[in-house]
């Protein structure tokens, strides 16, 4: 079955570039021989089943899962190729005004209730993380250090995300939960609001108390679902 998937893989794509490689593994763009379709090839170890959630989870504002396929202790996916700009490309040219952070932030807080609902936790949230597709829709992508949160455990098994977007509980201290992606949305909006860190300038304006709350260290002080959160962001700007 899955050398019949890799043969007919290379046969109907040819490779555009890779966009990423390392430790975590390798990200492609591929390209449809015939109908010009391009698409994501993701190739890292492990058998983590989050992809295959993933898979059963359409939503808008998550990337279409078209393959999760699982070969000995490699797992290859196969992703919407989203044309558009990521934050930090958007970030390049000038600072977000608050009513851009409100709606995207509201857009991110609706794909992670999904993933939340469904026990996955992002863990690496961060300017290169989220898209804006051509149409105008954000995009949560990159689910590499993704995780199924599994109650029963004091800690990850492995500590991952990016240092200044990562709560402090993905270091060791203890398990991430839904909180540690509300912190890392409190890190965005600060950045996308001043480009720095909360800790070197704190936005002043009316998503400070927002941001405070997000970014609290003691995760039982901030929005406990992302739920709150977007139910608490200013609706008039």
């Amino acid at each position: 079955m899955n050398e019949w998937f890799f043969n007919t893989l290379n046969e109907q794509y040819s490779l555009v570039r890779i966009c990423s490689s390392g430790d975590m593994g390798e990200v492609s763009q591929l390209r449809h021989k015939m109908h010009g379709r391009n698409i994501i090839k993701r190739v890292y170890r492990g058998t983590d089943s989050t992809y295959k959630i993933l898979h059963a989870l359409p939503h808008p504002n998550i990337p279409k899962i078209y393959e999760v396929i699982f070969d000995n202790d490699t797992v290859t996916i196969l992703e919407e190729y989203i044309e558009g700009l990521t934050i930090s490309d958007i970030l390049d040219s000038g600072l977000y005004k608050e009513s851009g952070v409100i709606t995207i932030i509201s857009s991110l807080c609706d794909a992670l209730d999904i993933l939340h609902e469904n026990g996955i936790v992002h863990r690496d949230i961060k300017p290169e993380n989220v898209m804006i597709d051509n149409s105008g829709i954000v995009k949560l992508i990159d689910y590499s250090a993704a995780k199924i949160y599994k109650p029963h455990r004091s800690q990850d098994t492995q500590a991952l995300g990016t240092a200044g977007y990562a709560a402090p509980e993905q270091f060791g201290i203890a398990q991430s939960d839904r909180r540690v992606d509300i912190y890392a949305l409190g890190i965005l909006m600060n950045v996308m609001l001043t480009k720095e860190y909360p800790s070197k300038l704190f936005y002043q304006g009316r998503l400070t108390k927002t941001i405070d709350k997000c970014t609290q260290l003691d995760p039982n002080k901030r929005y406990q679902n992302v739920t709150e959160l977007k139910n608490d962001l200013p609706k008039e700007i």
